[in-house]
């Protein structure tokens, strides 16, 4: 089986994974451009890389930098506890690009609760 130059990526791969059902994964691997020959002249499949390359083409970042939290989606509502306070977890401050010890001034509204980031320095000092 002939390798491809450059591995396929994004909807060329999903295509030819279509076209390729009946395959191994490795032969599936291989004949998407993941596989390199070996001075011996074995084929060497990276399996690593083209699972990889199949969950970003199926809109799934499995780059640390780009995840959100421990891997769960947010689903954008909360909980009061049973000590009253509400949490807004991890992932959702990660997508606001807040950092420890950002100040927030909490406005009340009808039916909606609003935090406006206060600049640096200008939280109240008592």
């Amino acid at each position: 089986m002939a390798i491809p130059t450059a591995p396929l990526t994004g909807k060329a791969l999903l295509k030819k994974l279509k076209e390729l059902s009946h395959l191994s994964k490795s032969e599936k691997a291989q004949a998407c451009g993941y596989g390199t020959e070996t001075k011996s002249g074995e084929i060497r499949t990276n399996l690593s890389a083209f699972i990889e390359a199949v969950l970003e083409a199926e809109g799934v970042s499995v780059d640390p930098e780009h995840a959100i939290g421990r891997g769960r989606t947010p689903t954008y509502r909360v909980t009061v506890h049973a000590n009253g306070q509400l949490l807004i977890g991890k992932a959702y401050t990660e997508m606001m690009g807040l950092q420890p010890g950002d100040e927030f001034e909490v406005k009340l509204g009808y039916k909606h609760i609003h935090l406006v980031k206060l600049a640096a320095g200008s939280g109240s000092e008592e």
